[in-house]
């Protein structure tokens, strides 16, 4: 039963994608593909492709050996060559003059060479893209764009994280993204408790969302089971990853073979191997183990921690940020999703070792249960007060306020926006970031971060201040011959 219940999960989901129209006409997007083909071609000019040199190398290379083996065999080809060219034009010389069968040979010629490219490319197209409604060329560009984009570290876990990778992944394919595996709760806390594995489901969010075919690997990795014996309730990703991890030994590989598998953009760490457990010491007094027994308790959090007190950090996790151009923290559950990563020693003291830009992405609302009634300045003590240590420069806080029905309902919940407190904030030594980047669903009054938005403020915050950073370096090196001159 269970077996069934998974090809058809399977079946449904890849169904839609290779159905073939009864109509037997040429799709729209191929159809509109070949009208644009001609336009297309000029692109594989561009610089930066590296294929031009390439097919002019093979084209020398098949007329070098031809010319080889012509020579070896003693045709004498150099002298036939030029006797036959020397014929042929001087028979086109008779019958058009030299204006008309200069310009006319040149012209056959691009022909010739425009119609042999065009169909070289078009069936190699054809080949690796049979579905897609890109060119080829537009995505060796894209792909070159990608992988020239800043290196970029982001650290949390739940849907904050994935919600931030979703953005970020149309800037950059060099992304490593940071998780925590303190889950205890769902799918995960179940096979966590029954296997023994690590909680796979905040890795699994991460997968999903920098998987080159995102709808498709979300709806499938996100697919709960509503039926069946053992299966009831997980999803198909945490199922798929606890697998993965029995096969390749450890979560490290199962994840890297997935990455394989999916197309991921990028990459996703746990931030340490260790089976971590939270700890929360609450205001009344109450001392709470575990990640969702925490958030259940609704108490104000005074100190976390986690057994082992002092987790080994993943090494290929503390690379990344010592590699990294660029450390973004959040956004994410304050207390069990962005902290417990920073709650791995190494992992914080690398990052506050780095001079690279660094920026929390702060809430907008407060989450009941862990942030009740902060502002923005609580939640920048919070990690300081976790790391012992100031981790990031800046803070990016959202602009405009959600609407009333969106305050109607998280006051229900006993939710409310995130305060912006300006001068407690500056007198922590951190720049403001103010944009709107909040994205809020008309009919459930439900507010997230904009994936698209958010990146690209961010993105736009590391330029100027690596701008900044630049400038300053330049005027550094100025001042010696300043003082020299002046002196």
């Amino acid at each position: 039963m269970s077996i069934g219940l998974l090809r058809q999960a399977l079946h449904a989901l890849t169904d839609s994608r290779h159905r073939i129209p009864s109509s037997g006409r040429m799709p729209v997007a191929r159809s509109r593909r070949q009208d644009r083909r001609p336009f297309q071609w000029f692109k594989w000019l561009a610089p930066g492709l590296f294929v031009k040199r390439w097919l002019l190398l093979s084209a020398a290379g098949v007329l070098l050996t031809c010319l080889g083996i012509a020579i070896w065999v003693k045709l004498t080809p150099i002298f036939y060559i030029t006797q036959f060219i020397g014929d042929v034009l001087e028979q086109i010389a008779r019958i058009l003059p030299n204006r008309i069968s200069g310009p006319l040979a040149v012209v056959i010629g691009l022909l010739f060479i425009l119609w042999g490219q065009s169909r070289t490319l078009n069936s190699i197209t054809e080949v690796l893209m049979p579905e897609g409604d890109d060119e080829l060329v537009d995505v060796l560009l894209n792909h070159r764009r990608l992988h020239r984009g800043p290196k970029i570290v982001a650290i949390g876990g739940g849907t904050g994280l994935s919600t931030l990778l979703r953005g970020l992944k149309e800037y950059s394919a060099n992304i490593v993204a940071i998780v925590t595996v303190a889950d205890d709760g769902g799918s995960s806390g179940r096979l966590r408790r029954e296997i023994g594995v690590l909680p796979p489901g905040d890795i699994r969010n991460c997968l999903a969302a920098l998987a080159d075919e995102e709808k498709l690997v979300t709806e499938l990795f996100q697919y709960r089971f509503k039926a069946g014996d053992g299966l009831q309730g997980h999803s198909f990703g945490n199922l798929f990853l606890t697998a993965m991890a029995e096969v390749t030994g450890d979560l490290e590989r199962a994840i890297a073979a997935s990455s394989q598998v999916l197309a991921v953009r990028g990459a996703v760490l746990p931030a340490t191997l260790s089976d971590v457990k939270l700890w929360a010491e609450l205001s009344d007094g109450r001392y709470v183990e575990g990640e969702s027994s925490i958030t259940a308790a609704r108490g104000q959090i005074v100190r976390i921690g986690c057994l082992p007190a002092a987790p080994p950090a993943l090494p290929k996790a503390l690379q990344a940020i010592h590699e990294a151009d660029y450390i973004i923290i959040g956004p994410g559950s304050l207390y069990t999703s962005v902290i417990p990563n920073l709650l791995v020693p190494e992992i914080a003291e690398a990052i506050a070792a780095c001079q690279v830009p660094r920026i929390y992405v702060c809430n907008v609302m407060t989450q009941p249960g862990e942030t009740d009634g902060y502002t923005v300045s609580d939640h920048i003590r919070a990690i300081d007060l976790a790391c012992d240590q100031p981790l990031f420069d800046a803070v990016l806080v959202q602009k405009r306020s959600p609407s009333a029905q969106a305050l109607i309902r998280y006051a229900q919940d006993d939710s409310q926006p995130v305060i912006l407190d300006r001068e407690t904030v500056k007198q922590l030594g951190r720049r403001i970031v103010l944009a709107d980047v909040m994205q809020e669903d008309e009919l459930t009054g439900l507010v997230r971060h904009d994936p698209q938005r958010l990146a690209k403020v961010l993105l736009r915050w590391y330029g100027r201040v690596q701008g900044l950073t630049a400038l300053t370096g330049a005027e550094e090196k100025l001042a010696p011959v300043r003082h020299q001159k002046m002196a």
